[in-house]
């Protein structure tokens, strides 16, 4: 006669496995795409009347990449290292050059008076950039911003821009304000 093989308990396999599933869920970390940080600005208040704002040519800095991942700046054909260092000079105008963005001295809280930058860097770039470019060309636009930041920050303050407090980071902001314009990508050189 066969022996009998006793049965093996499986009622909680389930709620081992399923337990299973909620640690591994709970424990595991997923990577996360990031994007660029870019602040909106705020929205217009309801009775505020919807106006274009013009910006004169002088303070525009015109950053524009083809689709064969050519940077011409300011109507020049430029080279991507050359972008940071000239991006700083436009917006301090250190020589008060009328070719470079206007200058405004502003009363600001911590720092007291300073030469704030009127200009706005405007990038546009054809649909077909590479995005290895464009993002190359967003790095030295940002890099010129945080330098001039890192240098106030430095000459004012004694320390680096991120030691320091949230009014101290704000006075810096104010001083020297990120103005990056994005245009919508267009079909500049093909149909």
């Amino acid at each position: 006669m066969a022996r009998k093989v006793p049965e093996v308990n499986a009622s909680s396999t389930a709620d081992i496995a399923f337990l299973l599933l909620i640690f591994f869920l709970i424990s595991t970390t997923m990577n996360v795409d990031t994007g660029l940080t870019r602040m909106l600005p705020p929205m217009p208040e309801k009775d505020q009347k919807q106006d274009d704002v013009e910006v004169k040519r002088r303070n525009i800095f015109t950053v524009l990449i083809n689709k064969s991942d050519r940077l011409l700046v300011r109507g020049e054909p430029m080279d991507v290292q050359m972008l940071k260092e000239k991006t700083k000079e436009f917006i301090m105008n250190p020589n008060n050059d009328p070719n470079l963005s206007e200058i405004e001295e502003k009363e600001i809280p911590m720092i007291g008076r300073y030469r704030v930058s009127k200009g706005v860097v405007s990038l546009q770039n054809d649909r077909g950039t590479s995005y290895e470019m464009y993002m190359k060309v967003q790095n030295e636009l940002v890099a010129a911003y945080n330098e001039l930041r890192e240098e106030l920050s430095t000459s004012v303050f004694g320390k680096p821009y991120q030691k320091l407090s949230k009014e101290e980071k704000d006075a810096i902001s104010k001083a020297i304000p990120l103005r990056i314009s994005e245009a919508e990508p267009k079909n500049v050189g093909g149909k």
